[in-house]
């Protein structure tokens, strides 16, 4: 009988054990983090959008929580990607701008986070955040899987003849076929990730180059913007010449377009195999853009605002501080966890990324970090902050932005010293209209300040004050 006893009870403690090491398994979820690349605000259904079709990420804002008061790191690629990584804004990351600069070793980033949870690294895409045989190449901050792009330009042409991949822990790059197109491959890389890590936590960083010009997609995506005879359903349309930096393209509008449903296309072979796997609801989804919409490739001003009011009705574009160039959409996903439908006014940015994943994952971030985990806000929508963002960049003239509640100011440089300072109540002024800088000195005056306060000397060269 004592026998039997200690049999019984030692099941049970195996039971409570098993049990115990299986809750802790799902206590850390599967993180997916998807980046578009220069899309814009008002670029998807969900948030607004009429002519380009999105039907995979707007059922994921349907079912998930989409956020309307989300903020990239920067207005350009690099240092927005730095922010992400790092938990950092641009008045304290190491990167403030392209320009090939490599994260150092002392640059503590989310897979590094991540891996001390457990968790498989793996990122597809573009990653411009060191070169090959840098201290930021993906095999020197604890990337354990990679296809992609090293360096910014490669990130510009949609059907390239090689892409970088790790190989027994080294960056080298291989030749692809002519006629690949390379966000596919992504895709596709993507999935084989997923499959070939379901048993064990993984993070999966898809890091897309598109809607980035050159516009150039495949022509199934092209299709429903085009009529009949094969002219685009936007006409008129303004080619791109040839012999530019980006290639040709007689229909921009309609290309852009194109991108922006391959993306959704691409997000759904994702989705389609979590689902497959049974891995939706252990797995965090989140879907955003590095910045504001672009200019470039053939595409204009007019496109933006009058066409597809790419920017959600806000101001500026990709390399501007208004709110056109850094509010970005952000959808979170995870059934079963965060309630559908959704919506929050929460006043996040990428640096709060590294945090949240941090906590999802049971591990601490590191110290000196700019963000904070919005993980309550995922889950329960009760979140409050009362914080100030900032952001800074010094393409085309330094300035500086900061947000604090409803107020925004902006200010700009010329040769290296302060020129003017606008003005922008958020709440009552989304379009960033109506300056109220002259009318407010004293909140122009502490906005100043906390501009002062908030920024630390860049320790590269590149971006000082100039």
């Amino acid at each position: 009988m004592k026998f039997l006893k200690y049999v019984i009870y030692s099941w049970a403690m195996f039971g409570i054990i098993f049990n115990s090491e299986a809750q802790q398994k799902s206590e850390k979820p599967n993180i997916i983090f998807i980046l578009a690349d220069d899309m814009g605000y008002g670029d998807l259904g969900s948030y607004g959008q009429k002519l380009i079709k999105t039907p995979v990420l707007d059922r994921m804002a349907d079912k998930g929580k989409r956020y309307t008061q989300f903020y990239a790191g920067s207005t350009v690629c690099a240092p927005s990607r730095a922010s992400l990584m790092t938990g950092q804004h641009t008045g304290q990351v190491y990167i403030r701008g392209n320009g090939e600069v490599a994260l150092r070793p002392q640059d503590v980033i989310i897979p590094e986070v991540l891996k001390q949870a457990g968790y498989t690294n793996g990122m597809v895409g573009k990653w411009g955040l060191g070169l090959e045989g840098s201290t930021g190449a993906p095999e020197n901050k604890s990337w354990d899987f990679f296809t992609g792009f090293l360096h910014h330009i490669e990130g510009h042409f949609q059907k390239p003849d090689s892409v970088w991949v790790l190989n027994n822990g080294k960056s080298e790059k291989i030749g692809i076929a002519e006629d690949v197109y390379v966000n596919e491959l992504f895709a596709k890389e993507a999935v084989r990730f997923i499959e070939e890590n379901k048993a064990n936590p993984f993070f999966l960083y898809v890091s897309f180059t598109v809607p980035h010009a050159e516009l150039t997609v495949p022509k199934r995506y092209m299709q429903p913007y085009l009529n009949a005879d094969g002219s685009s359903v936007f006409s008129p349309e303004k080619a791109q010449p040839a012999g530019l930096h980006y290639g040709a393209q007689p229909y921009p509008k309609a290309a852009y377009a194109a991108m922006v449903s391959s993306m959704d296309d691409y997000t759904g072979w994702i989705m389609s195999k979590l689902q497959e796997l049974g891995l939706e609801e252990n797995t965090l989804v989140i879907f955003t853009s590095d910045n504001g919409t672009h200019k470039e490739g053939g595409r204009t001003m007019d496109d933006i605002m009058e066409v597809f009011e790419s920017t959600g009705g806000m101001r500026g574009v990709k390399r501007d501080l208004y709110e056109g160039g850094i509010r970005t959409p952000l959808i979170a996903y995870w059934p079963g966890h965060i309630k559908a439908g959704g919506e929050s006014a929460y006043v996040g940015t990428f640096w709060d990324l590294l945090p949240t994943f941090a906590d999802l994952a049971g591990v601490q971030p590191p110290a000196h970090i700019d963000g904070v985990s919005f993980k309550e806000d995922l889950f329960y929508g009760k979140q409050k902050t009362d914080r100030t963002l900032y952001w800074e960049f010094s393409e085309g003239g330094f300035k500086q932005a900061v947000r604090q509640g409803d107020w925004k100011g902006i200010r700009f440089y010329k040769d290296g010293k302060p020129q003017k300072t606008e003005l922008y109540n958020l709440a009552k002024d989304k379009g960033e209209k109506n300056d109220k800088s002259s009318s407010n000195t004293r909140k122009v005056k502490e906005l100043e300040g906390l501009m002062d306060k908030l920024r630390a000397p860049s320790e590269h060269q590149l971006f000082e004050i100039k």
